[in-house]
């Protein structure tokens, strides 16, 4: 069933026009963008179903794979699956431009605010470092360091130091994910804290936090007295 099949009054497109897209629901939204359904579900019912399917989440969309859409939703082929994982990555980005408007960093909350939209759809640890000029300006965007799997990743702390000397700042910050929701540090994470702090005062740079990012919270190194 395509969407010119439905009344005037149900074709997303026409109330788009009419009312503003804040009027339309989010399967609405993405039934505009894939056109059609299949035999048995318009475009709308098939994303209210993938919708359905995902809890309602926008973000646990946002997270599935070509492969998880094609396979198992009729009528989503890879065309239509490219598109609705392309309108999540532009929603995610849209995100990370407000917060890279931010360009100074003067507690842990900034921390918190610039990383979460980088971080807040991943289902595996990334890491970055954030450097800072002497006026806590950040100086270029924030540095991956390193990308692993769903509950750890692989850390060298060399490249955290080498970068900073590369960028000539004084200081600099660090942030990682937790994908389980969990905040709380791992002793690994303690234990690379340490390593960070070491390094970065046998080089004369000050490691101004360390913040664990999960969604809607964090956890701070510094506000917990631990640096």
């Amino acid at each position: 069933m395509n969407i010119k099949d439905l009344p005037n009054d149900e074709r997303p497109r026409e109330r788009l026009i009419e009312q503003g897209a804040a009027a339309l629901s989010p399967a609405e939204l993405l039934a505009i963008l894939i056109g059609s359904g299949n035999t048995e579900e318009s475009a709308v019912q098939l994303m209210q179903r993938l919708l359905s399917d995902c809890g309602g989440s926008l973000k646990t969309l946002s997270r599935l794979s070509l492969s998880d859409l094609t396979r198992n939703y009729k009528g989503l082929g890879p065309a239509k699956a490219v598109t609705i994982l392309a309108a999540c990555e532009l929603g995610r980005r849209r995100t990370m431009e407000a917060a890279a408007e931010k360009r100074y960093v003067e507690n842990s909350v900034d921390l918190y605010n610039i990383m979460y939209p980088r971080m807040r759809d991943l289902a595996h640890e990334e890491s970055y470092a954030i450097y800072l000029r002497a006026d806590r300006s950040i100086e270029g965007p924030p540095f991956l360091i390193s990308k692993g799997g769903l509950t750890s990743t692989a850390v060298d702390v060399r490249l955290v130091i080498r970068e900073a000397l590369i960028r000539q700042t004084p200081a600099l910050a660090f942030a990682h994910n937790h994908p389980s929701g969990n905040k709380r540090p791992s002793r690994d994470d303690d234990k690379l804290t340490e390593r960070l702090a070491r390094a970065c005062q046998t080089m004369g740079l000050n490691l101004i936090d360390h913040v664990i990012i999960t969604d809607g919270d964090f956890y701070s190194y510094r506000e917990e007295g631990k640096l």
